[in-house]
């Protein structure tokens, strides 16, 4: 067999678990593809070849042994390079943390080994998962596997190109203002931001801790859910993650949506937007429409204040968190610095990027002396209007519609010289992180750029802990989609 990578996870946990193929087979044939399609995407930063076969060949004996298989028995997985992994360099895609081994497992790697996944590697970003183009990256570049001359997305671009590119079934992000669904869009793939504190962020390289999130992507929304079922849970090591029951996200995908409501805010399609993609997103809503659900409008009034909301908010925490590489306990040090202050401030600006760099400066502005009232406390109290928004929205409805991102993949180089238009991407991802609800993108169709066919992504949002319900609404619109699992034709 040698389409391994056209198989949905649970195909794959089933196959393995019933002894229909071996671990080790899909393992080498993931292997292969990495080996024969990374060099032209750049998804992986380091690939752990040995380990992985190492790993399959446990899931292997395991289940000749007879013991009962987990729940993800050789499905192969790709790690953001902002997730500690015991024994393989974590990163960031930063030159500060070139080198650095982490010395255990994040409680998301650790559930995926326990479930019988098979780590395959780590995967790249923007540094400290600050971007929207995966080109902020310190160590590696990415391409969208649709059209290799466009970003990926970010910041967990490495992820979502290594899914779209059948170079891993699934792999986990990041998702702090958008970082798993915009990428997930743009490389037509589905990708998951759950509940803040439905998934342990133990291990996750903070950049924001109020708004991080880690979150799975894959070719369909199976897959998703047998990942959310894996990793969701509560974990004493992390103090925002929520002692909620898991329901069986799986086994509820093909519940009825008879008596749902869903809301499109009219605020986001008063930003400027690519007229394909605002027709697909119509289609979507259609969709809805002939399944018997009722499509309504809904006010989300403080829309317009979510970009400035999060990027005070965000950098301001990024700028506490990132004070601790200081080029004295680990990471890149500069060597020719006579005394402290002089040798830290070296360090730091030889080790982080430009973005890094900004989004420290902008953070330290905003908590400064005198301007900390003006800025971080006044954007901590929209925050909160904006929450109170998504919960008279759900009042109404049971789920949000509208686009993931206002533009298809842009060109490589294309916003780099601009922060503000790039910032501008996660201009409808960002609202529903600040209110820490769960949302998904989910494939909805393809719009024509240069003789090039580009993902659009659909961008569904729900209630808080209500996982579930979003990934019934999305699985309704994956079945009736003609486009569910398409792969670039360069990697098939």
């Amino acid at each position: 067999m040698s389409d391994f990578h056209c198989w949905a996870a649970d195909r794959i946990a089933g196959a393995v678990g019933s002894g229909e193929v071996t671990a080790e087979t899909v393992a080498r044939h993931f292997l292969e593809r990495i080996d024969r399609l990374d060099d032209k995407v750049g998804a992986f930063l380091q690939v752990d070849t040995q380990g992985a076969i190492e790993q399959a060949r446990a899931v292997d004996r395991d289940i000749a042994a007879g013991k009962p298989p987990g729940p993800m028995s050789g499905v192969p997985v790709g790690i953001k390079d902002n997730i500690c992994t015991r024994g393989l360099p974590t990163t960031c895609a930063s030159r500060i943390l070139e080198g650095f081994v982490s010395p255990y497992d994040a409680e998301v790697v650790k559930r995926l080994r326990d479930a019988g996944a098979v780590i395959l590697g780590k995967l790249n970003l923007d540094e400290f998962a600050m971007g929207s183009s995966c080109e902020n990256s310190g160590l590696g570049r990415t391409v969208n596997p649709w059209d290799p001359d466009r970003v990926p997305g970010g910041s967990s671009g490495g992820s979502a190109a290594a899914v779209a590119a059948g170079l891993a079934t699934i792999t986990l992000g990041s998702d702090t203002g958008g970082s798993i669904r915009q990428p997930a869009a743009l490389c037509g793939v589905v990708g998951l931001k759950p509940t803040y504190g439905r998934v342990s962020r133990f291990g996750l390289i903070a950049f924001a801790s109020s708004l991080d999130q880690i979150g799975p992507f894959a070719m369909d929304i199976s897959g998703v859910a047998l990942t959310l079922s894996v990793l969701a849970g509560e974990d004493p090591q992390d103090s925002t993650c929520i002692a909620a029951s898991v329901p069986d996200y799986l086994g509820t995908l093909e519940g009825s949506l008879e008596g749902k409501k869903i809301g499109i805010p009219r605020e986001y399609f008063e930003f400027e937007m690519h007229a394909g993609i605002s027709q697909c997103v119509e289609r979507a809503a259609q969709v809805y429409r002939d399944l018997g659900v009722e499509v309504v409008e809904v006010p989300m009034p403080h829309t317009k204040h979510a970009i400035a909301t999060y990027y005070l908010v965000a950098n301001a925490e990024a700028s506490s968190n990132l004070a601790r590489y200081d080029g004295v306990h680990y990471g890149h040090r500069n060597q020719e610095a006579k005394e402290l202050v002089e040798m830290s401030c070296r360090s730091r600006s030889e080790g982080f990027g430009d973005e890094v760099q900004r989004r420290i400066m902008l953070g330290t502005f905003a908590l400064s002396s005198g301007y900390y009232d003006a800025y971080y406390l006044r954007a901590l109290k929209v925050r909160q209007l904006i929450r109170q928004d998504f919960d008279a929205a759900f009042e109404q409805v049971d789920a949000l519609l509208c686009p993931t991102s206002p533009i298809p993949a842009f060109r490589m180089g294309e916003k780099v010289e601009d922060p503000m238009q790039m910032y501008l991407c996660d201009i409808m991802t960002a609202p529903a992180s600040l209110a820490g609800v769960p949302a998904i993108s989910v494939p909805c169709g393809f719009v024509e750029e240069e003789g090039r066919s580009l993902p659009v992504g659909l961008h569904l949002v729900s209630r808080p802990f209500e996982e579930e319900t979003l990934l019934g609404i999305a699985r309704a619109f994956e079945v009736r989609y003609e486009g569910s699992g398409r792969m670039p034709a360069e990697v098939l």
